[in-house]
């Protein structure tokens, strides 16, 4: 089946819509520190009508009505069976520059680098590789982001410090299958005996 790689914001928050288990490794360029490990991503994707919109928004002095929606990623230790901690979660809204949607600003109650209400520009290109600059208020990150296939995505980040690139991670996601859908292929299984 051929990839069809999507093209704008919220085509990218749909098609990555789910539980998705992360694989990173992280390189610290003045450090020894080690944050490679393993991690569960979900994302859920709300309308531009939620109130999330609305408050994200409003505390960057956007306009929401220019919104098109938008969606939450929150981040777990990978066997971590406890509630998602609101610390190591972020509510995204997109904001494109035109009617293409393939260009605009995502706006973030919190970054990924400082935990901040940030503003990032986005690109996609036209093979779907979406790349996002954030400027912080002591560093730059960048990331890109593309599909491989439905189920398994690629991101490489960077984080630049004022005397240069401080960190470099390179994440594999593949796409977690739910309860639901675990239980549909067990019982195709048995029915196949």
């Amino acid at each position: 089946m051929h990839l069809i790689p999507p093209l704008t914001m919220m085509s990218f928050f749909r098609k990555s819509e789910g539980t998705w288990f992360t694989e990173r490794s992280v390189h610290h360029f003045d450090s020894s520190a080690d944050e490679s490990g393993q991690s569960n991503l979900t994302i859920k994707v709300f309308e531009k009508d939620d109130p999330r919109v609305k408050e994200v928004c409003q505390v960057q002095g956007i306009d929401p009505d220019q919104a098109t929606g938008g969606a939450s990623f929150g981040w777990q230790a990978n066997l971590d069976t406890k509630l998602l901690n609101t610390d190591n979660a972020a509510i995204l809204v997109d904001i494109p520059d035109d009617e293409t949607g393939r260009s605009g600003k995502l706006i973030r109650n919190q970054g990924y680098v400082e935990s901040i209400p940030v503003v990032s520009r986005y690109q996609f290109a036209d093979d779907g590789v979406l790349t996002i600059n954030t400027n912080y208020d002591n560093n730059q990150g960048q990331e890109r982001c593309w599909f491989i296939t439905d189920d398994f995505r690629v991101r490489v980040s960077t984080v630049r410090m004022m005397n240069g690139v401080n960190l470099m991670t390179y994440c594999s996601e593949r796409r977690c299958v739910s309860q639901e859908v675990l239980e549909q292929m067990i019982n195709h299984n048995y029915a196949r005996r």
